[in-house]
Formats: structure tokens, sequence, C-alpha cells
């Protein structure tokens, strides 16, 4: 029977490490390693990289590699030959320079826990010299040259890996079980709505009755020695007497203007709306990195600075009012748009807090680098640790797409958002998951106004205007179905306009558009679905969640 389990340990062992250490390597990335060691409890076992090699090449498996390889069958053993083969076309000087941010480091350090060098050391910084020297070879940047440039024997501490392969696959079923709960949820609230007949009211889904306008503002703030553009879409030949604002962040290594079609669609239903550049997190910023000119990948006072940009550009809409608006922008009532790191921004300016210790607990996660939005959230650790004061009362209603949030604020920071609040998920969100980042700050969230929508496949970014590496990683997945950006599009669009319809201008026809009965009507014949869920089942999602971590615990 121990022999038994010891074979089945070696398989289940062996080939996860194997493939595990492609995954990382291939992603993150002298002398030559010789072996390659796993070691699970007391046990150890060991593969030369000259058996991994001559099969690569050759196909050829030796002694030292059939005890692995002829427990599986060729198509797996093809499988795997074809991980250490693959080439991974990455500028050397990049992959240096992006591993020697604070980002890059801090994964590096978690990835060498439990990828070490013979004996336990942290194996991080071999990965990175490994990886830098495999891709200026020849050969390329490949696990089996990566394996070659290793300093010194490579060990996989098993039962770390395990650990984080097991949790991994414990958020992928949280979030299946978010989307099947979704759409009950979703379900169950359509039984309470009133009836309403959509095809007979507007289609909000598209373009509203004005013509907009873009405008580039060069805005200075001298108090922070900060210069920023402003994109401004003015909607043209309102008669009203007053003309409601949105401010809008964009989210991290983008650009205002990579949100366009979405913020005109806003605009042309009476709304000017103005769209920040965030100097210290921008796309630009992101390519002086790549060219040595920053050190990380973005500014750690953007914590800070973003919501700041976003006061300062509805201080400079009160300048401009009386002379460029007629003194009809309505500033006392402004509403509050963003995505991804402009979600956290969002909803920082709303009134959210920082709760450092909440936040130092989970970055000392021993798997924390799964949430990758967890990663960016802890570099606010640089900051020092006091109150910042970021809310900003003159937003009154917030829309946060695929927002980084739940670690920095915690139950603590969000509870006092007294604001209506729109959280918007994917489920194919691999930055910013909903079981990790919205589902539990859903709960938390205190005011009786609050929505939360998932659009099933829908993956973090807009792929036709950003993508971030987050493209690729996409593509490397088998069977993977998104849906179309205009899908996707016409969600948002719908219901950010009934949300600020209904939130800013009090417009009370609005109010059928923020049903879950209307995500249905959307939904209808639709591949991908639309959820859309109100404070009505805020103590379900939390049943919920006090369910599954009973059953699979929590993360």
């Amino acid at each position: 029977m121990l022999q038994t389990y010891v074979k089945t340990l070696k398989y289940k062992t062996s080939l996860f490490a194997l493939s595990l250490v492609s995954l990382c390597l291939t992603s993150i990335p002298v002398r030559a390693a010789e072996k390659l060691f796993l070691s699970y409890g007391s046990l150890i076992f060991s593969v030369k990289v000259e058996s991994l090699e001559k099969f690569a090449k050759e196909g050829t498996i030796n002694e030292n590699l059939s005890q692995y390889l002829d427990l599986v069958d060729s198509e797996k053993q093809a499988e795997f030959k074809e991980f250490l083969t693959k080439k991974v076309e990455l500028d050397p000087v990049l992959v240096s320079r992006f591993f020697n941010t604070a980002m890059g480091e801090d994964i590096l350090v978690r990835l060498g826990k439990g990828i070490t060098i013979q004996g336990g050391t942290n194996g991080g910084h071999a990965l990175r010299g490994a990886m830098v020297q495999a891709a200026f070879d020849p050969e390329g940047l490949t696990l089996l040259n990566v394996l070659k440039k290793f300093p010194t024997n490579m060990q996989i501490q098993g039962e770390l890996l395990v650990g984080a392969i097991e949790l991994g696959q414990t958020v992928a079923l949280a979030t299946e079980t978010i989307v099947k709960k979704m759409r009950q949820w979703t379900e169950e609230e359509v039984q309470n709505n009133s009836l309403v007949d959509y095809t007979t009211l507007p289609d909000i889904r598209k373009s509203g009755q004005y013509e907009v306008k873009k405008q580039v503002w060069n805005l200075t703030d001298s108090s922070r020695n900060r210069s920023f553009y402003v994109d401004v879409y003015v909607p043209q030949g309102i008669t009203s007497e007053t003309i409601p604002v949105i401010v809008f962040s964009h989210g991290l290594s983008s650009r205002p203007e990579d949100y366009s079609e979405g913020l005109s669609h806003l605009a042309s239903y009476g709304y000017v709306i103005a769209a920040p550049q965030h100097i210290g997190s921008d796309i630009i910023y992101l390519k002086e990195m790549f060219e040595g000119y920053n050190k990380n990948i973005f500014d750690v006072n953007e914590f800070v600075d973003r919501p700041q940009d976003i006061s300062f550009v509805i201080d400079e809409l009160e300048r401009r009012n009386g002379s460029e608006f007629q003194s009809k922008l309505d500033l006392k009532n402004v509403g509050m748009g963003g995505h991804s790191f402009g979600g956290y921004t969002t909803l920082a300016i709303a009134g959210a807090t920082f709760d450092f210790d909440y936040l130092r607990k989970a970055c000392e996660h021993l798997y924390g680098a799964i949430d990758v939005s967890l990663l960016l959230e802890c570099r606010a650790l640089e900051l020092p640790d006091q109150t910042y004061q970021l809310l900003d009362e003159r937003v009154t209603a917030v829309f946060a797409a695929n927002p980084v949030n739940r670690f920095i604020f915690g139950e603590k920071g969000l509870r006092d958002l007294k604001i209506p609040v729109v959280l918007v998920s994917g489920s194919k969100d691999p930055a910013a998951p909903p079981a990790l980042e919205q589902m539990a700050s859903f709960t938390w969230l205190k005011t009786p106004k609050k929505y939360w929508m998932l659009i099933e496949g829908q993956a973090h970014v807009n792929f036709t205007k950003l993508d971030g590496g987050i493209q690729q990683a996409l593509d490397s997945m088998v069977n993977l179905a998104l849906p179309s950006q205009s899908l996707i599009d016409s969600y948002t669009d719908a219901i950010s306009v009934a949300f600020f319809e209904v939130h800013m201008k009090q417009n009370e026809e609005y109010r059928p558009y923020l049903k879950s009965s209307y995500a249905e009507y959307l939904s209808q014949n639709e591949t991908f679905k639309l959820s859309f869920i109100t404070e009505a089942s805020s103590d379900k999602v939390k049943e919920a969640i006090k369910e599954f971590k009973k059953e699979h615990g929590g993360f």
C-alpha cells in the first residue's frame, strides 16, 4: 500500500511540479543546474536537466526520466515536450527591468519560496537571472533553457506549490459559483420587479440626443508640481438650466482616450465628461519604466495623487464654469466613474479609506500573488501609515468597473461610503477577479443604493484599446471563448446611463432600467449573460460567502 501511495505521489507531484515550473518560468522568469529536485514532506525526487534536454530535443526517455514519464500516456508526454521547448518572445532588457520593479521583486520573492535553490534558499533572484540569460541566448526563452541557465540545482517545494494550486482551484470554483449564484439572484429579483415592457421604452444602448465634441485641456496643479491633460466631452445644444458632470479615472498603464466610446455615449445623454491623465500610472509612465527612466510600473504616490487629480479637475471646472459653460455646470452633484486602478480612485474619492492593518495581513499571505490586484495594492504599504483625506463631497454617485479595492480598503474602509455605488465585475477577469476583489466588497458597502453587475466572459480590459499582456495570457488558455466588445459595451453603456440618470438627475423615468429584469432583457438570446443585483440580494451574497468558506475554506 505504501509503495502504491509513493508511486501515485511521484506521478502527481512530479508532473504537476514540472508543469507548474513551465507556467511560472514562461510568464516571469555561469553555471548550469544539473538536477531538478522535488521535495514533498520527507520525500525527495530528482530528475537530471540533461535527461529533460535529451527528451525535449530527441524524444528519448532515459532511465532517469522514465520513472516519471512512463506513468503518463503519449499525449501527455507530447504536451510536456512542448512545455519544455516552447519559445516566448520577450526582450531580455525589458524582462530585467520589470523584475527590478517593486511589483516584479514581490513576484520573484513569492515564487522563490516554492521554486528554490537546492536546500531551500529563496530562488527568486536566480529565476530572474536564468530567464534574462535565456532570453539573450540564441535558443531563446524556453523552459528548458531557463533550467539550463539556472545557476545551481533547483528544488521545488512540493507542499507550497500544491497549496498554491489548491488555492487557485478554490478561487476558480468560487468564480464558477459566483456566476451561477448571480444568475440565480438576478432571476429571484426579477420575480419581485414590476413588469416592464422594455420594447416600448427608449433603447439606451444607443447614443442619446446630443452631438458630442471633444476638447483637450492641459492643466498644471502647481501645489503638487503636476501637469497633465484632460479629455473633455461636451454635449452640444443643451437648453436646460443645469448640466450634470461626470469625471472618469482610467486604469493602470492606460490613457483617457482608451475609453472614448463609453465616455462619448454618456456625454450624448447631456453630461459633460472630464477624463484626466494620471501621469504616475499611465501608459507613458510604463513605457518610460521599460526605457529605464522609471524604476517602477507606477509611482506609489498615485494612491493619493489620483483622487487629488479628480478633485483638481472639479476645481478647474468650477473655474471655467462661468466663462465656458454659462454657469450651468452642476458641480455640487458630480458623478464619478473609473476602471481597474481607476475603480480604486472612484471609491477612494467617494469616501473609502485605507485599512493598512487589513492590507498588511493580506500582503503577508503566502499565496498572495494569486491575486494580481493585491500585488498592486500591497505597494500602498510603502506610504506612511497615516490617515489620508481623499473624500470629495462634491462626488455623489460612483460607477466602479473591475475595481482594485478589497484589500486596501477592507470592510472597515468601505463601510462608511454612503453614496450610490455600482460595482462591475467580469467573470473571466484575471487581474481583478470578482471572487477576490468585488464579492466581499459588495456586502461591506452599507449604502442602501448599491448595485453589482457581472458580465459573463468579460476579461478586465477592452482588447481593441488595451492589453498589458492579458490578451497573451488568455490566448494560452484552451477553449476560452470571450464575448464581443460590442456586447460588453452595450451592457455597460446602458447601465451607466440609467444609474447616473436616476442618482444624479433624479430622473425616475430611468428607474426601470436599474432593475434585474432589464439585465434579463439585455441578455436574452445572448450566450454571455449580464447579471444585475441590488441591495435586496446583499444578505444572500453574504450567506453564500459564508457557506463557501465553510465548505471550501477562505481566501
